[in-house]
């Protein structure tokens, strides 16, 4: 303790003290504002006015509030980048780009003119403040994190048009600056961090997965690898600060880029929301009330004038872009909504420019206080605003999720039963099964472990594999059932559970061959195809499914006339889209429409990507692109039915021979319906 220095002398000066304040604050202004029917972000903004200096002086603005603000506004732009969905952001990209030039554009323009004839400023001036009203920060991200609609096409419009607009706000922000220093403009500046900006993207883009592909291989540690994501993240964010541009652009870049190695039912995509959602981002947001003075607002009618045209232009010029942005793509008025309320609020960007143009004596001491009212009316309506869509949206996406649950539950039920006796497989299986099956499934999987003697080992052993099945099942969010049985053989006891439990399909590990006489699939497997027509999956996977590269199915001659065609291929879709990878359909010309079909018919979003194979040998061709990063399913047929052909024949052969470290999952469809 300082000497002199009181533990509750306020402004609080202890770390103690004030680490339990902020927690406080983090754990009631949610309730409080809750029952209020407030959106959290406006209330814990309002809670670092409260506490802040202008107000009850609780705390001050020290350099715990720089260092955790400076690390939430980070975190938050990480978070927006890495719960976004690649494929959306590849569909709407160029609509995000345009956003983005609107939403710069024409509050740079309102801003300019209005600053210039009705405060009366000089041209410089009226530069830097229409910076102000085109920059904005995703303050309201927290509110879209909070419904899950990341994917949401709005959010990924604004969230793109985001980083145009703050990347062309800081670049115009530099300029005002060196121009107000040096007296003249510069192109050979903005030429230099161009070319600055192309080698680091392209660097980012090419050494960051691989460094972290290869980190992940070695390390399969969760707290680590959380760790190592964040470090990654820190370190775009300060190699971009280095080169000219603003870390919060390099912590969204490095997001971006690391979007696949933190798929979204991921244990690391929990831990990284967590402790954003738990400390970073609330403390960023207590520090923006903070350094809000709204006592200004009493300081005569002149602030008030300027903060209400202020906050007029900015969100004005806003709801112009996204006016002319909803037109020209023919958005809903939700999603417009929510586009203006990610769009309007402002911090990072806006008070870096307040501060630096009351520094370089561009703004007046009104200007400035209008500009911090202004930042605060912006993010209160952005905050509501945004709360308000995210709930509509919310609503009507979980009425049409349920709508179609339930008709695909009619058209293809998924009750799958897991089958699990060795515990360093069981989470393998587990995470499959989970990621194949739709997040509104209702059903709990099914996890069995089959005995057929009282041998003390094995016992021990398909009880380690339920616990570690069922640890794997919690980890991605699914409630799980553990079953253990004792049967005649193996077999029986997995064609019994399944009649009992209703189950629609079963998965299990791959046979691995004890000698040279044993069969590619072995006993247990080949009895259990003969037994019953249900689906059967057979999973070898070495790495975990969810940090998988791609995804290649191979398809056979005929096969979308089998029973279980749509079955299969819902649950494919389901998996590319729980982790994010694209699928390659290696498939004869004649059976790609039928998965492009249905696919559309069940609006199933995902990239793909169609290789034709007319023959044995163009399979040989297309296999040769699968790696060990990638996951290969094979889509296998029963013997005597429509798509088995010799190439089933040779497959078993050339996985052995040419595959034997490949990602496999094998499928047999389901035959002949239910009896």
């Amino acid at each position: 303790m300082q000497e002199g220095t009181s533990l509750f002398s306020f402004p609080l000066g202890q770390p103690v003290p004030i680490f339990l304040l902020v927690l406080v604050i983090i754990l009631v202004a949610p309730i409080i504002f809750d029952r209020l029917r407030i959106p959290r972000v406006v209330g814990l903004i309002a809670a670092g006015v409260i506490v802040g200096p202008y107000c009850l002086n609780l705390l001050a603005y020290d350099a715990s509030f720089v260092i955790f603000g400076e690390v939430g506004i980070l975190y938050l732009m990480f978070l927006a980048a890495i719960e976004i969905n690649m494929y959306h952001l590849k569909r709407n990209i160029r609509s995000g780009l345009i956003y983005g030039l609107l939403t710069f554009a024409i509050p740079m323009v309102a801003g300019l003119l209005v600053s210039r004839f009705v405060f009366s400023v000089s041209w410089l001036t009226s530069a830097l403040l229409a910076v102000m009203y085109a920059a904005h920060t995703l303050v309201s991200y927290p509110t879209v994190s909070r419904f899950g609609l990341a994917s949401n096409k709005g959010v990924v419009i604004a969230v793109a048009g985001t980083i145009v607009a703050v990347l062309l706000a800081l670049l115009t922000l530099a300029e005002v600056v060196n121009i107000s220093n040096t007296g003249y403009f510069s192109w050979n500046e903005l030429l230099l961090l161009g070319v600055y900006s192309a080698v680091y993207g392209v660097a980012l883009y090419f050494i960051f997965p691989r460094v972290t592909e290869y980190f992940f291989r070695k390390y399969n540690d969760p707290v680590a690898q959380f760790i190592f994501i964040l470090a990654m993240v820190f370190v775009s964010s300060l190699v971009a600060e280095l080169i000219g541009l603003e870390a919060i652009l390099g912590a969204f870049f490095g997001g971006l880029v690391l979007n696949r190695f933190v798929p979204e039912r991921s244990v690391l995509m929990r831990r990284i929301t967590f402790v954003g959602n738990a400390i970073f981002i609330p403390y960023f947001l207590i520090g923006v009330g903070m350094l809000i003075n709204v006592g200004v607002l009493f300081s005569g009618w002149g602030v008030i004038f300027c903060a209400s045209v202020m906050a007029g232009v900015s969100l004005l010029s806003k709801w112009g872009a996204v006016a002319l942005t909803r037109m020209a793509y023919r958005l809903d008025r939700s999603e417009g909504m929510m586009m203006f309320g990610l769009s309007s609020g402002k911090a990072a960007a806006t008070i870096a420019a307040t501060m630096i143009g009351y520094q370089w004596g561009l703004l007046s001491e009104e200007l400035m206080n209008g500009a911090v009212v202004m930042i605060l009316i912006c993010c209160v309506v952005a905050t509501l605003v945004t709360d308000g869509a995210a709930k509509r949206i919310r609503i009507r996406l979980t009425t049409r999720e349920m709508e179609e649950e339930m008709e695909a539950e009619k058209m293809h039920p998924s009750r799958p039963l897991v089958a699990v006796a060795n515990p360093l497989t069981a989470e393998s299986l587990t995470r499959l099964a989970a990621f194949m099956r739709s997040r509104q499934n209702p059903h709990p999987l099914t996890l069995l472990f089959v005995r057929n003697n009282d041998n003390p080992m094995r016992q021990r052993s398909g009880r380690d594999a339920l616990v570690a099945a069922s640890a794997a099942a919690l980890d991605v969010n699914v409630e799980a059932k553990e079953v253990e049985r004792y049967d005649i053989n193996v077999v029986t006891g997995l064609t019994n559970t399944m009649k009992e439990r209703n189950a629609t399909e079963i998965m299990l590990g791959f046979h691995h061959r004890s000698n040279l006489v044993d069969t590619f699939f072995g006993s247990i497997t080949e009895q259990l195809v003969k037994t019953t027509n249900k689906m059967v999956i057979l999973n070898r996977c070495f790495l975990p499914v969810d940090t998988l590269r791609s995804i290649y199915v191979y398809v056979p001659r005929n096969a979308e006339y089998e029973t279980g065609f749509k079955t299969w291929l819902t649950r494919v879709s389901h998996l590319s889209m729980q982790i994010g990878r694209r699928v390659n359909f290696l498939a004869g010309r004649q059976t790609v429409p039928y998965i492009e079909n249905y696919i559309k018919e069940r609006r199933f979003e995902y990239s793909r990507k169609y290789l034709e194979m007319e023959s044995w040998d163009d399979f040989i061709i297309h296999s040769s692109a699968i790696s060990s990063d990638d996951l290969f399913i094979v889509i296998y047929a029963r013997k005597g039915s429509l798509s088995r052909a010799g190439d089933a024949e040779a497959m078993p052969a050339y996985i052995s021979r040419h595959m034997a470290h490949a990602n496999i999952v094998m499928v047999y469809p389901a035959q002949f319906g239910d009896t």
